[in-house]
């Protein structure tokens, strides 16, 4: 790993860049290579640098025809009715449109910056045509970003917490920054806040959503705090987004309260059935795609007593999809999985028996709608719905698992941050700390990745002009 020369924070820096993590990448590297001296302030210690782009996988990316690994073509139209789908229609459509087309020339903008790809996996999570995952994932993306951003000239400091962001009028002028437990004051001609959402402050999440959120879990970086988020709102910025909205996928129990990461996401959902503590079915499982589905668990499994749900799957599903981390429960009889996981057995026995009773005939296609569907049970199974019956059983527990809050800072199209005043001319923002415009409700695979690459180059190309 390249080393950073030693950061002097007694200087007025052309940009400060607040956030770590993919969009203030972007940022920086797009506003070094229009001349532009910059300064990233990263809260996590280096080790856990990069936020939430270090648990990510891929990025969802338009394209006219077959483009480095993404096969086929996948038009503007297709993806943003996507994205209608998963958000029921809450999003800025010209925000989101401008975001889909420009992710087609970031895929390569990437590739020329240090990030490979390699072919989609299968399964549940068959994306050939619309996702370009990451060879090493999110973390290998990070570190090329910031062997990229080193050779440029950018200086990083860690364990560097922006406490405040000084906004004189309609201009900003410097931060307040706790580094290594040391308050300083950094000047700078422009900022980008790319310091994600709230997710891991539990006292404001709990606020938010009420006294459920005590039992969600924290995906990603604890350092998501929202503190450069609560500061911009209190001093006058104007917000998007509903702070009870948020990226929420159903996460294996047993996964820590932070940082647990991609490796804990369950993605058996379609090929289970899944029932909450009292042993009742709740939702379709087989509703749609996982990769258009898979987001709303979260919030489904939320709802539910204790926020809990628990899935449950045969030996002949069992190999369907991308494991979690950790194992899942087994056992010879429906009756003895339940009482291993805690739950009724004779009652999930019963629950099961239910649903194989209204499984029909039809093809089996495990990676796209098959039609595979029950009949005459409540809810009914829409796809994928195969009895429950070969023996060994398997079963998960699914918790909550936030990934990002979608309450954020209201922008421009050239990311600049708006107050009730009117525009800030040298503040912009880029990643989850904005994606609240784009992103009402709902989730799209790969598509926070697209949000922060896109308006990350749009703000560090934003604030370059500015100070040129």
């Amino acid at each position: 790993m390249r080393q950073g020369k030693p950061v002097h924070f007694d200087q007025l820096w052309d940009i400060v860049v607040v956030g770590g993590g993919n969009a203030a990448l972007c940022a920086a590297i797009t506003a070094a290579e229009a001349g532009a001296k910059v300064l990233i302030l990263e809260s996590a210690p280096k080790t856990y640098r990069g936020g939430n782009s270090r648990h990510t996988r891929n990025f969802r990316c338009m394209h006219q025809g077959p483009l480095s690994v993404l096969t086929g073509s996948y038009g503007e139209d297709e993806y943003f009715d996507d994205l209608l789908r998963v958000t029921k229609g809450k999003t800025d459509e010209p925000m989101a449109r401008m975001a889909i087309r420009q992710s087609e020339e970031c895929l390569p903008w990437m590739e020329a910056h240090g990030v490979r790809f390699q072919p989609s996996l299968s399964g549940t999570l068959s994306l050939s045509r619309t996702n370009a995952f990451f060879l090493g994932g999110g973390k290998a993306l990070v570190n090329a970003y910031y062997n990229t951003a080193a050779d440029l000239g950018v200086a990083v400091a860690y364990d560097a917490e922006v406490t405040h962001v000084h906004i004189e009028g309609d201009t900003f002028t410097h931060v307040d920054v706790r580094i290594g437990g040391q308050m300083q004051q950094i000047q700078g001609r422009a900022i980008v806040l790319a310091s994600g959402g709230f997710q891991s402050d539990l006292e404001w999440l709990t606020r938010a959503w009420g006294p459920a959120a005590a039992n969600f879990l924290i995906r990603g970086t604890p350092y998501n705090r929202g503190v450069v988020l609560r500061d911009m709102l209190d001093q006058g910025a104007e917000s998007v987004g509903d702070p009870t909205q948020c990226h929420a996928v159903a996460i294996d129990g047993r996964a820590p309260k932070f940082d647990g990461g991609i490796v804990t996401r369950l993605d058996c959902v379609p090929f289970s059935i899944v029932v909450n503590r009292d042993g009742d079915r709740f939702y379709d499982e087989g509703e749609d795609v996982w990769p258009k589905r898979y987001a709303i668990w979260g919030r489904l499994v939320a709802a539910q007593p204790d926020q809990v749900g628990y899935a449950i799957i045969d030996a002949k599903s069992i190999d369907l999809f991308m494991p979690s981390v950790f194992p899942p429960i087994k056992a010879d009889t429906i009756e003895d999985l339940g009482a291993q996981m805690g739950l009724d057995g004779a009652k999930l026995a019963q629950t099961v028996g239910a649903f194989n009773s209204a499984c029909q005939p039809g093809t089996f296609h495990p990676t796209e709608l098959d039609g595979v569907a029950t009949d005459g049970v409540t809810p009914a199974k829409t796809n994928w719905a195969r009895p429950i019956n070969q023996p060994p059983y398997y079963g998960y527990q699914l918790r909550p698992g936030v990934t990002f809050t979608y309450l954020g800072l209201k922008i421009s199209d050239r990311a600049q941050v708006h107050t009730e005043r009117g525009p800030l001319v040298n503040v912009f923002a880029a990643g989850e700390i904005m994606a609240g415009s784009i992103l009402g409700q709902g989730y799209l695979a790969g598509f926070g990745m697209t949000i922060g690459t896109v308006f990350g180059r749009i703000a560090g190309a934003e604030a370059a002009k500015y100070v040129n």
